[in-house]
């Protein structure tokens, strides 16, 4: 049986302080199999240079100005050529160098079609300090209603997925993940659960930048429980209320 190629898309815009970092951390990766796609959105501060110092004959590199981070996403998913589709933010990193061996074991069977971990949300300014422990808790379709997510940056799919059901809605300003989760797990979908951090998050993103972007977040992810028929507002609350048990982890200091 030929070896699961995992493709990991980062796409990076002005971040010439942390992406090195996110690089690294899928270059180290102990799997062989694995083609990394990185997407510039013309910076002018350098990323472009740090990723073409690291760059590795497992990178594709594309630099060119974008519609946003859904759409780099998407002109990333389309470059890559793996038989898996992840993620690994600009700002992010994989846990350890073991993350898509696991990965590629929970995707051992043919029939998997998304596989998702824990995450941790670290300090952006002092990375080795856990802030929120994400333990995300295997997969049932009836907690979609209850406003159960998976870590969206510790989520990797099957091509076949985003082939038959489409890539990422950049109608959505801010919730596009949100939405093509709903879009993707309220079909019957084979899913597995990797009981163990895979990335690690800095604070500090797009979605919670201020309170506007916070009130805009909410209303596009009522919109699409609605669209999914997945929910309305009591799913919206309880997807903000689960999010408070991630500070109270015990031992979420250690990452693990």
């Amino acid at each position: 049986m030929p070896s699961l190629t995992i493709s990991v898309i980062t796409v990076v815009f002005n971040r010439a302080d942390t992406i090195g970092q996110a690089l690294d951390s899928v270059a180290s990766q102990s799997y062989p199999h694995v083609e990394h796609v990185v997407v510039d959105g013309a910076s002018s501060d350098g990323t472009l240079e740090v990723i073409e110092g690291r760059r590795t004959a497992q990178m594709r590199v594309l630099s060119e100005p974008d519609e946003g981070i859904y759409d780099a996403i998407n002109k990333g998913m389309a470059l890559a050529s793996g038989d898996v589709l992840g993620l690994a933010h600009s700002d992010d990193e994989l846990a350890d160098r073991d993350v898509l061996a696991d990965v590629a074991r929970a995707f051992a069977e043919p029939s998997v079609d998304a596989v998702y971990g824990d995450l941790v949300y670290v300090r952006n300014d002092r990375p080795a300090e856990v802030l929120r422990h994400w333990v995300a808790g295997a997969y049932a379709r009836e907690k979609l209603a209850r406003g159960w997510m998976p870590p969206h940056p510790t989520l990797f799919v099957r091509r076949r997925v985003v082939e038959t059901f489409g890539g990422y809605d950049t109608d959505y300003r801010i919730a596009a993940d949100y939405e093509a989760v709903l879009r993707w797990f309220s079909r019957e979908l084979e899913v597995r659960y990797v009981p163990r951090v895979l990335v690690r998050m800095r604070t500090g993103g797009e979605s919670n930048a201020s309170l506007g972007r916070i009130f805009l977040k909410s209303r596009e992810d009522l919109r699409a429980l609605r669209a999914h028929g997945v929910g309305g507002i009591f799913a919206l609350a309880l997807k903000n209320v689960s999010k408070l048990p991630q500070f109270l982890r015990s031992g979420a200091n250690s990452g693990t």
